[in-house]
């Protein structure tokens, strides 16, 4: 089960809204839903977690590029939501890499003979098994001059880590309401 709030930061403190992201196939989708929600251009928080797997916190300042902190990326991977934050730049990957081999239509058989069998295990590409770290990834200082330091922020874990955060950011009551 996946939780999906926007934390928009205001004059008078901090505004949540249930956000739903069915419609969000790209972190650019997710950016703008964030800018959507944000007053004159302030700090928008994007948290998302899934039960006790993982959570991830998106930041966007303004026009600024997202800022994204995931908990566990292996976790992640394994979620559609999760695969939205995972970028091939917090990876570390070359988007174009696979572009190339792609274009090029080598999959490692000979022709003629068969691929692979699929039904092993369809969850997830094996690729992607080997190319996402175990834990977090991400920018560790993302909500620092908000008051949660990189310490602290690797060491919440699972259900309680955006309740945690927002307690700090005094955002508990209003995300709360949204919960």
């Amino acid at each position: 089960m996946y939780f999906a709030a926007l934390l928009a930061r205001t004059e008078d403190g901090w505004e949540a809204s249930d956000t739903e992201l069915d419609d969000v196939e790209t972190l650019s989708d997710l950016t703008d839903l964030a800018r959507d929600a944000s007053v004159d251009e302030d700090t928008v928080l994007v948290l998302i977690e899934q039960e006790d797997a993982w959570f991830g916190v998106v930041r966007v300042d303004g026009e600024e590029d997202p800022r994204i902190y995931v908990s566990d990326a292996a976790a992640a991977a394994r979620s559609s939501y999760g695969e939205i934050l995972l970028t091939d730049e917090l990876l570390g990957r070359d988007p174009d890499a696979d572009d190339v081999l792609d274009a090029l239509d080598l999959d490692g058989t000979e022709e003629g003979e068969p691929e692979a069998d699929e039904s092993e295990d369809d969850d997830e590409p094996a690729e992607a098994a080997d190319t996402v770290p175990s834990g977090p990834i991400g920018d560790t200082e993302i909500l620092a001059d908000l008051g949660v330091d990189e310490k602290e922020l690797l060491a919440l874990d699972g259900g309680d880590a955006l309740n945690e955060i927002a307690e700090v950011l005094g955002a508990s009551e209003v995300l709360e309401t949204v919960r």
